[in-house]
């Protein structure tokens, strides 16, 4: 339709159908499950590598005698092959492999070149560099002194982390919401936090009556300056519409410190709560090696005077299992506390 205004002439674009017409098909509604030699195969590939490696390859050093390794490995193409069986049919195996079997398989691989570059060709001499075949047997032999050093770092590392928190929270709170306790505890925060609590290890053996208070005292003190300082930051940049709304109300000051701006804070406080768990694993390990009988850093420090080399990255091995469960377990309580940020915030 044309329609003439002055000498000015208008033509009306056609108008749009309403209903949207789709050229290609709707591919995410009712498709099967793929199936990707890359993921499913990655596995049992890089564990058959691994095994081929350890039997037919010549080692110029000598191996202890056991099997733990090679069975290790079998179990690995065992698992990956009954996976790859399966991994067409069920949907939770099928999303788990997809989302793990990779990484699983470059792990199992670059535990077969760590056998190469020790054991088959001695780029890496020994003792300081034993095979996986060594830190396998050194993890077997010693299991039970293993599980007990674990266990007290477990204890050790509750106790200061909770120590910490706990004061950390109480300040953080203080001097967020407070301006007087801003004014004064803010300058003791900028000037003792930042020296590392592993500096204070000479005055702590000194003023705690033992050894295991004055390591639990360092965890704690490791903990204690990020979470204090991310918590005052979110208490102190709570928006100031949610107070005005809460005092509309006839919210209280508790009211307003312990719904409003703590539940406002809670993602900073988590991001000091990371931090914390971080330093506070550092400080453990250091504070185990300088007068506690127990622990992992203590049997890190007590393997390395033996020159067992083998133990010593046994206990690394277990100290990553130990921390990155630990970490994970701080990740499902942020993920329970925080859903609400699930569609906010991508983690």
């Amino acid at each position: 339709m044309n329609t003439a205004v002055g000498e000015i002439t208008l033509q009306s674009a056609p108008v749009a159908s309403a209903q949207p017409t789709y050229t290609q098909p709707l591919r995410a509604i009712a498709t099967p499950l793929e199936s990707r030699p890359q993921t499913w195969l990655a596995v049992p590939v890089a564990a058959g590598l691994a095994l081929a490696i350890h039997y037919f390859v010549p080692k110029r050093e000598p191996l202890p005698e056991t099997n733990y390794y090679p069975v290790f490995l079998s179990v690995m193409l065992a698992l990956g092959m009954l996976g790859a069986a399966l991994y067409p049919f069920l949907v939770r195996l099928h999303r788990w492999m997809q989302k793990m079997c990779p990484i699983l398989g470059v792990a199992v691989g670059a535990v077969a070149g760590w056998e190469l570059m020790t054991s088959c060709f001695a780029v890496l001499p020994l003792p300081y560099f034993p095979g996986p075949e060594g830190v396998m047997a050194a993890i077997v032999s010693d299991r039970a002194l293993l599980f007990d050093s674990t266990w007290h770092s477990l204890i050790l590392l509750l106790s200061g982390y909770s120590i910490g928190v706990v004061v950390a929270l109480v300040t953080g709170v203080t001097i967020g919401w407070f301006p007087h306790a801003r004014y004064w505890g803010m300058p003791l925060l900028k000037v003792v936090g930042p020296i590392p609590a592993t500096a204070w290890i000479p005055l702590a053996l000194v003023v705690s009556p033992s050894a295991l208070f004055s390591a639990v005292g360092l965890v704690a003190l490791a903990v204690w300056f990020p979470v204090t300082m991310l918590t005052a930051s979110g208490i102190s940049n709570t928006r100031a519409s949610y107070l005005d709304v809460a005092r509309t109300l006839g919210a209280n000051r508790t009211y307003l410190i312990f719904r409003v701006a703590i539940p406002a804070a809670l993602p900073n406080i988590f991001i000091g709560l990371f931090m914390g768990l971080g330093t506070s694993f550092l400080t453990l390990v250091v504070a185990e090696t300088v007068g506690v009988k127990s622990g992992l850093g203590w049997y890190v420090s007590w393997a390395q005077g033996w020159a067992e080399y083998g133990k010593v990255y046994g206990a690394l091995v277990i100290m990553a299992a130990f921390f990155s469960t630990i970490m994970t377990v701080l990740f499902r309580v942020r993920d329970r506390v925080l859903v609400w940020q699930k569609g906010v915030i991508k983690w």
